[in-house]
């Protein structure tokens, strides 16, 4: 790896360093030395993923105020509290592309470092850095939960219907992050010099999709929202959703390989 800083001047801090030279111990690379670039790189990402985690926070207050008027009794047919959800669904899908775009330009500014590139024929592709199983699971429990909305939005009572109006549009937004996020995953650019660097870029990209697949506001939202509202049945099944999604995740990262082991997998075809 190169041992260059990066161009302005900013060094990464010896805290950096060493969160860096953990971070390849945890992933094998143990006889890799952290760079202030690799440092650089982490410590962003690490920036980048906490307040993106703030995003599905902020989705899952703002549905639950959005149908505060249902909780009450009070059925209101003004759209307001609908449009203003919305609108924030898109500040939200701006705020995540925002935060993909710092994370792609440190990776570019770090690119132009390096005075020579480790070539790999092709970016790697969903199926290599996702995986299969980790899509399937994706899709699944985005399926699962738009399966408990509509069938809120055949319940006769109004009340559930409005919220079942609701949950469609955080499902949809937190859908729509995930896919830009994804977009921006598989187009940041390669940054490697040597072996182990090129090893370490892919498994950074393993580990940010697989953080994809957790489904906080999939499981979240319908809880908030139908839970004890709903009839018997639906909030049943809003349960078991839950619980058969948490069995299916564990199982997943506990029998799928690590984020190293596919990206030598990955290095192993190029």
């Amino acid at each position: 790896m190169t041992h260059e800083p990066l161009p302005d001047g900013s060094a990464s801090r010896a805290s950096d360093l060493r969160l860096a030279e953990a971070w390849l111990a945890r992933h094998d690379l143990s006889g890799a030395r952290p760079t202030p670039l690799l440092a650089s790189r982490l410590a962003v990402r690490g920036r980048a993923r906490l307040a993106a985690a703030a995003i599905p926070a902020v989705l899952i207050i703002a549905s639950a105020l959005a149908a505060v008027p249902a909780f009450d009794g009070r059925e209101s047919h003004r759209p307001l509290p609908l449009l203003a959800l919305t609108a924030l669904v898109a500040g939200l899908l701006l705020a995540q592309s925002l935060l993909d775009w710092w994370v792609r330009r440190v990776d570019q500014r770090a690119g132009a470092t390096l005075s020579r590139r480790a070539a790999h024929p092709i970016q790697p592709s969903w199926r290599a850095v996702l995986g299969l199983p980790y899509a399937v699971f994706t899709v699944a429990t985005f399926a699962c939960a738009m399966a408990l909305a509509g069938s809120a939005l055949a319940v006769a009572d109004p009340t559930v219907r409005q919220l079942a109006v609701v949950l469609l549009i955080g499902l949809l937004g937190v859908t729509a992050i995930t896919a830009v996020q994804l977009r921006h995953l598989l187009r940041r650019p390669v940054v490697a010099d040597d072996e182990e660097s090129l090893t370490a870029d892919v498994i950074m990209r393993v580990e940010d999709a697989r953080d994809l697949t957790t489904p906080s506001v999939q499981w979240s939202l319908p809880m908030v929202l139908l839970f004890g509202t709903a009839p018997g049945w639906l909030s049943a099944a809003v349960v078991a959703n839950v619980i058969l999604g948490m069995v299916a995740y564990v199982a997943l990262r506990f029998r799928t390989a690590s984020s190293a082991t596919v990206a030598r997998r990955v290095m192993s075809i190029r």
